[in-house]
């Protein structure tokens, strides 16, 4: 793998996900989570992660300006930009020695 290459891999016992636009895409997923559960239970993932932290990051991903407190919206949109990403990103499987996909 080159260090400009991106993609996720599904191995038996693992799942890579690697290169920018691999991490740009969990970092996405883990912010909404996080937004979507400060929404419904008012719990931050971490301490660091409070949600103007996390509304901020929103804001830095989707290049959207939110609402104040506009949790569930601006969770929504980074779900949608990740699943867009993640449709962009090359996706392999470990094969075993018959060719069937081991994930």
């Amino acid at each position: 793998m080159s260090d400009d290459s991106s993609g996720i891999h599904y191995s038996e016992g693992a799942t890579t996900i690697y290169g920018p636009d691999g991490i740009a895409f969990y970092r996405a997923t883990v912010v909404a989570s996080g937004l979507k559960m400060y929404a419904e239970y008012h719990m931050q993932p971490s301490r660091v992660w409070t949600p103007k932290a996390m509304m901020a990051a929103a804001e830095q991903i989707t290049g959207k300006k939110f609402r104040p407190r506009a949790y569930l919206e601006a969770a929504e949109a980074v779900r949608l930009w990740a699943v867009t990403m993640k449709a962009a990103l090359p996706i392999t499987t470990e094969r075993d020695n018959n060719g069937n996909d081991r994930s």
